[in-house]
This record gives structure tokens, sequence and C-alpha cells, in this order.
């Protein structure tokens, strides 16, 4: 029987990248020692991080 997980993933997104953009993830999974998935995990976080700071930036100006 499978191990089972708390939070069980179980949606799939795939995409298309050239071969440079391959190397460079294939790259950033040799230096930091991460999946895919969870460099595309970290990608989202950080990339909501940035709209939500766009936004605070926009509310104040």
């Amino acid at each position: 029987m499978g191990k089972m997980r708390e939070n069980p993933r179980y949606n799939v997104v795939s995409m298309r990248i050239s071969d440079d953009e391959r190397v460079e993830l294939e790259n950033l999974m040799s230096l930091t020692d991460k999946s895919v998935s969870s460099i595309m995990r970290e990608a989202m976080l950080l990339f909501k991080a940035r709209l939500e700071a766009l936004r605070m930036e926009r509310s104040v100006a």
C-alpha cells in the first residue's frame, strides 16, 4: 500500500518550455537539490508576493 500523505496533490499542470529554459531549470534543480515541482511551487509563491507588493504600492500612490 502507498504512503498516506497529509496534503495529497492530485492535480497535474504541464507547460511547454524551450531547450534553454529546460537547461536553466535543470541548473536550478542541481543547485538547489529541489524537484521541478518544488521550484515551480516556490516560483508561484514569489510571483504572488510580487503581485501583492505591486497592489500595495498602487493603493498607496
